[in-house]
């Protein structure tokens, strides 16, 4: 088991998960945050929509605040920091708690958050993606402007969320939805490639089964 890291080097890992700009709002969420058992998984790495890469951990082990235990309510902003590193916490209920506060976000730092839970395993979290960002399905909607430029910027970090949603469909859900257009992973990536589609101005590659791919069939 991995012993919790040094303090000042969490600090420096959760802080690099947000633009610079955001760190003195960053260290208000951690400053109330309960101390971690482990020290937060690997990072990956991507650029948000406004060009600055963040390296975002992959899950953090931190307790959940107490409702009102800080004597200074977090801003609108801090609470936002603080959904999003709640949005990667080693449980599955957890991280659809806090999805569901960010969702609806048109910051652009939280997209990253959002889009790779779209390549996670747990439906509940996949189905609230799909019904809470209310603008993903509609063309030139700022939701799809938002999401269709961070997977431009980021087409390899795109490329593995595909992947990793067809592995766990074949891996653990091929018999609920033998077709994969059914499975609810599916319909998210064919909403995020017609964001980026839109955006870039060109078709975005598909790196997914299409809709009516059974079990048995496997990506392009």
């Amino acid at each position: 088991m991995q012993p919790p890291q040094d303090p000042s080097n969490v600090t420096h890992v959760l802080v690099a998960a947000f633009p610079a700009r955001l760190a003195g709002a960053v260290q208000s969420v951690l400053a109330v945050m309960p101390d971690a058992r482990l020290a937060p998984a690997e990072s990956f790495e991507v650029v948000e929509v406004q060009g600055e890469t963040v390296a975002i951990p992959y899950r953090i082990y931190n307790e959940e605040p107490e409702t009102g235990g800080s004597e200074r309510p977090l801003t609108e902003t801090q609470q936002m920091i603080l959904h999003c590193l709640y949005s990667r916490h080693s449980d599955g209920r957890v991280r659809q708690r806090h999805l569901e506060k960010i969702m609806a976000s048109s910051e652009p730092w939280v997209v990253p958050f959002v889009v790779q839970l779209a390549g996670e395993y747990v439906l509940e979290i996949l189905d609230a993606i799909g019904l809470g960002v209310p603008g993903l399905a509609a063309p030139g909607s700022a939701d799809r402007r938002l999401y269709g430029e961070f997977i431009e910027r980021n087409p390899d970090f795109f490329a593995r969320t595909e992947r990793r949603v067809v592995s766990y469909w074949s891996c653990y859900y091929r018999r609920k939805y033998e077709v994969f257009g059914t499975y609810p992973g599916s319909a998210l990536m064919e909403a995020f490639r017609a964001a980026a589609s839109e955006h870039a101005g060109v078709q975005w590659p598909r790196r997914t089964p299409p809709p009516s791919a059974t079990c048995s069939a496997g990506p392009p």
